[in-house]
């Protein structure tokens, strides 16, 4: 036997006992991979930035009711692309987009008989890689029944960890964030996804998913072998996961966002990079809105002639105060817990078996409302439980357009199994049909899909403002979290806009004109910092007009044409730059400790002169978290604005080219 023979045998042995060479795809610039190793055993991939393993030897397969998908596989021909094209979002935080990534399309094929056929699809961007699953139409298999997903990201090094928990996969998805070593994560409890990651080297990486249509929603769970996926099981049971009865099929995208740079998790585009193009062709309709909140204050109305509650009148006031002030949308939500439509059995959270949503309560008279709105110049919006919607979905939202309604929130979803996922899609592209926004409350994160839905204005799913009306953990720590995590997913209903703060020792539960803690600025970073579609303005009229920083919030848009992030440090601070048009609006939010930041304006445009309004915590907040510093000055590109942050505190700046109206 020769020595080339025996090389070749060697050569074969080793292949077969080792399993087949490493499949990498790299990101445009290079410094990020995604590896994948396909042996006998079991399918597993790294990733690695600048040549350090972020996550390392970690599982990918499935369990099916016909068997587990994972081990005794071979890959197909690999298809290899370049993607890079721009494109529109017709509302987002920027107004143009660019996708530009390479991508790789690996078959993995079961060598048994069956020869089932799973293509794995890996991108990899400059910013994050993400990867998921295609089940092509195939001659022995074109359904399942799926009991889970193993997808794990098994985590090297000891960063730091931002996250939350969640008591079980029926959730409000609102909690209090943990700010801990990765290390201290305790097993088998249940983690909403973004969950972010911050290594000693400066490193930053955040987890979640994207393009979440027809499956299950994913959460995090740590075991001894890393971070395992946990899909929301269907409902009544915990076996099954997702069904499918016709392929081809996608599963979302596991999407892993990763910089040196922190402002970057915060300007990449990834989420809407990995959904489809807009679903309806006339998009003349969608914009962003700013609306009154009156659940939040409780309907609140000065002493009057006319008893406040489910009437025209009280309807009127706000719609008086919309219209006053340049405010797009007056929210009809219903008085205490009775909804604005016929229940004859309404429980907080459960709505009767007889409820109607589209019969108005006779005393709320909406035609009438909807009528005044209209001459006015202010838009309706509505609250709804999805249960009682559902039933009667094309003809409440063809009622809805009858009366003028321009969009409303669906509540107390509370699931984001794979029915729930169909249910939410289902919404939407009805109501994209009688040009309906929509607004989910109690409801899971966002997944990009406001490309393909960009009717798809807000969700909830985080512990938001309405806590104040009954409870005390809310406060400028808790909000500071919220842009690190929950946000990375996208747009973020907060219920913003209460103007009466108080010292947090001074702070009192009040269902009816709710206090909060934070700064009056703290308050007006918000606006900005939140990336969110419909901004409320939840407080009574009389606590804003004549206010100071009213003025802002007249003036502050709801969507955006840039992003720009200045200052960013986990749960300490943050600095939001967003432009619309000629003008960019800074938002900079603290949390408890005092501290100093300098804004830089080397984002203007070189050579041009502008005018700064800027709103700055009083000496005095310590005491009266209402007052304010305000001032303007004429600044260009070379200048900066010293931006003095109080305990709570905050700052907002108005930048607008002079010259230009």
């Amino acid at each position: 036997m020769t020595k080339k023979s025996i090389f070749i045998i060697l050569l074969l042995f080793c292949s077969s006992l080792f399993g087949q060479k490493p499949i990498t795809v790299s990101s445009p610039d290079g410094l990020l991979k995604y590896r994948l190793s396909v042996t006998k055993e079991e399918v597993k991939y790294s990733v690695l930035y600048k040549g350090k393993n972020l996550i390392a030897d970690s599982r990918l397969g499935f369990n099916f009711k016909s068997g587990e998908f994972g081990s005794d596989l071979k890959t197909g021909k690999i298809i290899e692309q370049e993607i890079d094209e721009t494109y529109e979002l017709v509302i987002g935080k920027v107004k143009q987009a660019r996708d530009y990534c390479n991508q790789v399309i690996i078959p993995l094929e079961e060598k048994s008989k069956s020869g089932r056929i799973i293509n794995l699809v890996v991108r990899a961007y400059n910013d994050g890689v993400a990867f998921r699953y295609e089940f092509p139409e195939q001659k022995n298999w074109n359904s399942y029944v799926m009991h889970d997903e193993n997808t794990q990201f098994q985590l090297k090094g000891n960063p730091q960890s931002l996250f939350m928990y969640l008591p079980g996969y029926i959730s409000s998805h609102e909690a209090l964030y943990n700010h801990i070593d990765y290390k201290d994560i305790e097993e088998d409890r249940l983690i909403e996804m973004p969950i972010t990651f911050e290594y000693s080297d400066g490193v930053y990486m955040s987890i979640t998913e994207a393009a979440i249509r027809n499956y299950a929603g994913m959460y995090l769970s740590k075991s001894a072998d890393g971070l395992e996926g946990k899909l929301s099981p269907r409902l009544g049971q915990e076996k099954i996961k997702v069904i499918i009865d016709k392929f081809p099929h996608l599963t979302p995208w596991r999407v892993i966002s990763v910089s040196d740079q922190l402002s970057t998790l915060f300007e990449t585009n990834i989420l809407t990079n990995l959904n489809e193009p807009c679903k309806f062709e006339d998009t003349s309709w969608v914009r962003p809105y700013k609306t009154t909140f009156t659940w939040w204050n409780g309907n609140i109305v000065p002493d009057s002639t006319f008893s406040p509650g489910n009437n025209f009148e009280t309807n009127k006031y706000y719609i008086d105060f919309a219209a006053r002030n340049g405010i797009d949308l007056h929210g009809i939500y219903g008085y205490a817990e009775t909804p604005w439509y016929y229940d004859d059995n309404f429980n907080f959270g459960w709505p009767g078996e007889n409820a109607d949503v589209t019969k108005p309560i006779p005393c709320l008279n909406l035609p009438r409302i909807s009528d005044y709105a209209q001459a006015h110049g202010v838009g309706l919006h509505v609250w709804v439980h999805w249960k009682a919607l559902y039933p009667k979905l094309e003809e409440a939202f063809a009622k809805y357009q009858e009366w003028g309604i321009k969009g409303l929130m669906i509540d107390f979803l509370d699931r984001d199994d794979q029915e729930m996922i169909q249910i939410q899609e289902e919404f939407l592209k009805v109501a994209a049909k009688y040009h309906l926004f929509v607004q989910f409350h109690g409801a899971s994160k966002p997944s990009g899909l406001i490309r393909t839905y960009p009717n798809e204005f807000t969700r909830e799913g985080t512990l938001n403002y309405e806590v104040y009306k009954w409870d005390t953990i809310i406060n400028a720590d808790h909000d500071i979290s919220i842009p690190f995590t929950r946000m990375l997913a996208g747009s973020t209903d907060y219920h913003l806009g209460g103007f009466r703060a108080v010292p947090r020792s001074e702070f009192k539960i009040q269902y009816t004109n709710p206090l909060v803690t934070s700064t009056r600025c703290h308050m007006l970073a918000m606006y900005v910092v939140l990336e969110n579609y419909l901004t409320s303005l939840c407080d009574k009229p009389k606590a804003y007009e004549g206010q100071a920083g009213f003025d802002f919030l007249r003036k502050v848009p709801a969507g955006w044409d840039e992003i720009k992030v200045p200052h960013a440090k986990i749960n300490e601070y943050l600095t939001i730059a967003r432009r619309k048009g000629n003008d960019w609006w800074i938002g900079s939010l603290n949390n408890s400790t005092k501290r100093d930041l300098k804004l830089s304006l080397q984002f203007l445009d070189e050579g041009e002169e502008y005018i700064a309004e800027i709103y700055t915590d009083a000496s005095d907040v310590n005491k009266n978290p209402n007052h304010l510093n305000y001032q303007e000055i004429k600044v260009t590109s070379e200048d900066s604005i010293d931006l003095p942050l109080a305990s709570e505190g905050g700052a907002a700046v108005h930048i607008r080219k002079t010259g230009v109206e």
